[in-house]
């Protein structure tokens, strides 16, 4: 009889470690709350990197949450295993066309923006190229010209400037679009220049 009520106290308290560590879990963790990451008990980990109630899942949110960021170009966010590359547009895909000084990829811009750079001639048509800012949602902000600095009748390049003046409406992330000209209409004719900006 003793036997058995000591076997019967062994499964009890294995049946109650088992539930208090095995799917309870640790004791000693990090809390999410509203007010962000609080330790519960003396956790061995580090505080989480992910943002408080959800997952990271771009350079921003990454950026956001503290971690480390590598002056790289494009910048790179590292958060636990993954590594989040910042949106630079196509810039280094077009960098043999054209290249601009300023605004830079994710600059804060304000009205007026001044837009300075460089373009091989044939970006050109008649000294001047068509430029646009679209918000996020792909509405046009507003639509001008750059000008060009110097002989545009070369296939070297050429400096350019222009002036544009927006408002923004509350938007807080654009695309600065530099357009090739195109005075064919043919679709193969077609490129462009697409640099993210902020707004103030």
């Amino acid at each position: 009889m003793l036997k058995k009520i000591f076997f019967l106290a062994i499964i009890i308290i294995l049946g109650i470690f088992f539930l208090r560590f095995i799917i309870g879990g640790q004791e000693d963790s990090w809390l999410c709350t509203e007010t962000g990451w609080v330790k519960h008990g003396q956790p061995v980990a580090p505080m989480p990197t992910e943002l408080c109630g959800r997952r990271i899942t771009n350079f921003w949110e990454c950026l956001e949450a503290g971690n480390l960021v590598m002056e790289s170009f494009p910048r790179k966010c590292q958060a636990n295993s993954q590594t989040f590359i910042e949106d630079i547009g196509n810039e280094l895909e077009k960098i043999d066309l054209i290249n601009i000084n300023g605004p830079r990829p994710n600059d804060v811009i304000g009205s007026p923006l001044t837009i300075t750079g460089q373009a091989r001639g044939y970006w050109f048509f008649e000294a001047s190229f068509p430029i646009e800012l679209i918000d996020e949602q792909g509405n046009v902000l507003a639509r001008h010209y750059a000008t060009a600095q110097g002989d545009w009748m070369t296939e070297d390049f050429v400096p350019f400037s222009a002036e544009l003046e927006f408002e923004a409406g509350g938007a807080e992330k654009g695309t600065l679009i530099l357009i090739k000209d195109n005075p064919s209409g043919l679709p193969e004719n077609e490129d462009a220049l697409k640099v993210p900006v902020l707004f103030k």
